[in-house]
């Protein structure tokens, strides 16, 4: 016998975890940093395979191609292919992908305003852990001392 919960309608359970597991495959393709530099180095302009190649060191062709597929799968980057000779290919972000750039921007900014706290808290973490491991290096060698002779 089959049981539902009280208050939830399968349906939008099911919508809302396609939503999710959508939301976690594109935040999972643009966490990348040839994602991110790619959005980053197109901003408000329109350029072709070779300008944002040049503008993004390190990134191989492959890996670049395989960037800009996944950005334009996702709604992110238009592509634009003008029937010339040799074929002329044209990159510029969509509103979407404007918008996630802004909010990447947004993220770095924070990062930039809250650095000298975040180090701080690191630093403050780490000196807790390292004390916390010596209380227990300390505490167990006392067990293994008592231990030895004979719980006196």
């Amino acid at each position: 016998m089959e049981t539902e919960q009280v208050g939830r309608v399968p349906e939008v359970d099911g919508e809302r975890a396609r939503a999710q597991a959508l939301a976690h495959e594109v935040f999972v393709s643009v966490a990348n940093k040839w994602a991110l530099l790619a959005l980053n180095v197109l901003g408000d302009r329109t350029l072709r395979f070779t300008g944002l190649r040049r503008e993004m060191p390190g990134v191989s062709h492959k890996m670049l191609t395989q960037t800009l597929r996944q950005l334009e799968r996702d709604g992110l980057v238009r592509r634009t292919v003008y029937a010339s000779v040799p074929p002329r290919v044209e990159y510029q972000l969509t509103e979407a992908g404007g918008a996630l750039r802004d909010t990447v921007n947004g993220m770095c900014a924070w990062s930039r305003r809250y650095l000298d706290e975040i180090l701080v808290a690191r630093k403050d973490f780490a000196a807790r852990q390292d004390l916390a491991a010596q209380e227990d290096l300390a505490v167990g060698e006392d067990s293994a001392s008592g231990e030895r002779d004979g719980g006196r």
